[in-house]
C-alpha cells in the first residue's frame, strides 16, 4: 500500500474544552457508544509491571457526555506525522516486546468509512514513545502495523507513552497512527489521553493544555483496570 507524504507542520486548531468525544460506533446491533463515561470507574490497586515512577490512579469523577452516534460525512481529524515515522514496521497487535515496561494500555475500536460502514482489511500503523519519552529510531520497539477484522475492528496491546521535549516544545503523551483502506488515501493522525489520566506521576491536564498539536477530538476514552487502562477509539476514513 502506498503512503501519503508528510503533512503540514502547522498545528491543528486548538480546542479549549475538557474533552471533545470522538466518533462512536454501532456494536453488535446495539446503537451505542464505543466509549464509556469516565465517571464511576474503579481504581486499580496495583502498579503496572515495570512502570517507572508511577502507579495508575482513578480518573476524576467528572461525568462526560456519552460519545455521539456515527454521523455521515464525519472523518477523523488529521494531524502531523512528526519526525519519527519509520516504514516497514512488523505486523503485530502487541507492542509489549521484551524490555518494554510501563502502564498497560489495551486499545481497541473499529474503522468506519465516512458513511458509517465498517472497513474490513484496513491498515493501521502505530508508533509511539516509550515510558521514558523516547522513540526507538534504530529498531522497531513500540512500532507495528495490523489490519482490521471482517467487522472492521482492531485491538492493540501497548503501554502509555510519556511526554518528551522536541526542540523548544514539550509534547504531551500521544500515539501516532496511520489508517488506510485498501488502495485508499492515508489518514495520518495522533491520539491523546484525557486530562485526568494517571501514569508516571504526570500532570496530563497541564501537559495537554500546553501542547500546540493536541486535538481533543482525538482523545482516547479510558477505563481504569488493575494494571493500567482499557482504551477505545474508532476511526472514520475516506475510501478514495
Amino acid at each position: 500500500m502506498t503512503r501519503r507524504q508528510r503533512s503540514s507542520d502547522s498545528p491543528p486548531e486548538r480546542d479549549s474544552g475538557v474533552v471533545v468525544t470522538r466518533r462512536a460506533a454501532v456494536h453488535t446491533g446495539v446503537v451505542g457508544v464505543a466509549a464509556l463515561a469516565l465517571g464511576g470507574m474503579s481504581s486499580p490497586s496495583a502498579q503496572a509491571g515495570g512502570s517507572p515512577g508511577g502507579t495508575v490512579a482513578e480518573p476524576n469523577a467528572a461525568e462526560l457526555a456519552l460519545t455521539p452516534s456515527c454521523t455521515d460525512g464525519d472523518e477523523t481529524p488529521r494531524n502531523i506525522e512528526g519526525p519519527f515515522f519509520k516504514r516497514n514496521s512488523p505486523l503485530r497487535t502487541d507492542l509489549r516486546t521484551p524490555g518494554v515496561s510501563g502502564v498497560l494500555l489495551n486499545l481497541s475500536g473499529t474503522v468506519y468509512d465516512r458513511h458509517c460502514r465498517v472497513v474490513p482489511g484496513a491498515l493501521l500503523e502505530f508508533w509511539q514513545a516509550d515510558a521514558r519519552g523516547a522513540y526507538d529510531n534504530s529498531g522497531y520497539t513500540l512500532r507495528g502495523h495490523q489490519f482490521t477484522a471482517d467487522t472492521g475492528s482492531y485491538t492493540l496491546a501497548t503501554v502509555l507513552p510519556r511526554d518528551y521535549r522536541n526542540g523548544r516544545d514539550r509534547r504531551t503523551p500521544h500515539m501516532h497512527v496511520k489508517v488506510q483502506a485498501a488502495r485508499g488515501p492515508v489518514l495520518t493522525t495522533q491520539l491523546f489521553f484525557p486530562d485526568d489520566t494517571r501514569a508516571y506521576g504526570l500532570d496530563f491536564a497541564r501537559l495537554n493544555a500546553r501542547d500546540s498539536f493536541i486535538d481533543r477530538r482525538c482523545t482516547i476514552a479510558l477505563t481504569a483496570i488493575t494494571d493500567g487502562y482499557d482504551g477505545v477509539f474508532d476511526f472514520a476514513i475516506a475510501l478514495r
